[in-house]
Formats: structure tokens, C-alpha cells, sequence
């Protein structure tokens, strides 16, 4: 039996995260949890601004981390569809992966920011997505964002797209 694994993913918005974690999720014993499923259903209203994602976010990150936790001890591999965009973020999903005694893997997406713009403005105009973003959101919302480094200590895959 393989080891259990938690895919982790790191990507600016609309980087593609969401479709790597369902290609990654089709995969034997694998379960996919996404952060904008979860909170469109228990905060969908309360979300409107970048403040209120923090808020909301944060309060399923308290209540899903025993969760994929339990997950992995039972031998499941899980694909957290969680943006693992800031250091603080990553150190959560660390603490998971080790408390299971799990492997990891971290997917970084690095797109540019003009690739991501362009489809976060498609994804919008389709109506796809449960959270549309504007540029300026996109903006704030970048300017947060930290690579993954050596330093964290993650096994990290890099999908690189110019």
C-alpha cells in the first residue's frame, strides 16, 4: 500500500490550482478538499471582501486541519485545495502532514501574473467560479504571496508556464 501523501498547492489566483487538484485527486485512494467549495457553502455571504476571505478562511483552516489529519492516518492520500500562498499557511499544512506521518508534496504553479489575470477575467465572465475577483483584489491578494524556499523544508514541484 503507498504511503499516504498530502499535495499541497501554491499559485496565485487562477494560476490553475484548482485544475491540478482534480487531476492529482483522480488518482486511487486520493480525496479532494477545496477551500472555495467549502467556503462558498458555509460563508458564501459573508465573503466580500479580502478581509472577510481571511476571516472565513481561517476559521475552516482551524476546523479542517484534524480532519486531513484523520484522512492520512487512515490511508488516504488528500489533495488540500487550500491556497498555500504565505509562509504561515504552509506552516499549518506542515504541522498536518507530520503530525500523520504523511508525504508531502508541494506544487508550486508559477504563472505570470498576466497569464493569471487573463483568466481570472475569462473565469469571471464564464461564471465558473464561486468567487470572482477583480484586479484590484488580485492585486492585494498578490501582493501576499510567498514563494516556497528551501528553508520550509517541502518537497517542492515546480509546473512553470510562461
Amino acid at each position: 500500500m503507498p504511503t499516504p501523501t498530502l499535495h499541497l498547492l501554491c499559485g496565485k489566483i487562477a494560476a490553475g490550482k484548482s485544475t491540478l487538484a482534480d487531476r492529482l485527486a483522480a488518482a486511487p485512494a486520493t480525496v479532494a478538499i477545496a477551500e472555495d467549495a467549502w467556503l462558498s457553502r458555509l460563508y458564501g455571504d459573508e465573503i466580500t471582501s479580502v478581509q472577510d476571505y481571511v476571516r472565513c478562511s481561517t476559521r475552516l483552516r482551524d476546523a479542517m486541519g484534524g480532519h486531513v489529519e484523520a484522512l492520512l492516518r487512515a490511508g488516504l492520500s488528500v489533495v488540500l485545495d487550500f491556497p498555500a500562498n504565505t509562509v504561515a499557511t504552509r506552516q499549518w499544512m506542515h504541522g498536518i502532514f507530520e503530525a500523520a506521518g504523511a508525504a508531502h508534496r508541494l506544487h508550486y504553479l508559477d504563472v505570470p501574473d498576466a497569464v493569471c489575470k487573463a483568466r481570472l477575467k475569462e473565469r469571471n465572465r464564464a461564471g465558473t467560479h464561486a468567487f470572482a475577483a477583480s484586479d484590484a483584489e488580485f492585486d492585494a491578494i498578490t501582493s501576499r504571496f510567498v514563494p516556497p524556499s528551501t528553508e520550509e523544508r517541502f518537497n517542492v514541484i515546480v509546473h512553470a508556464e510562461r
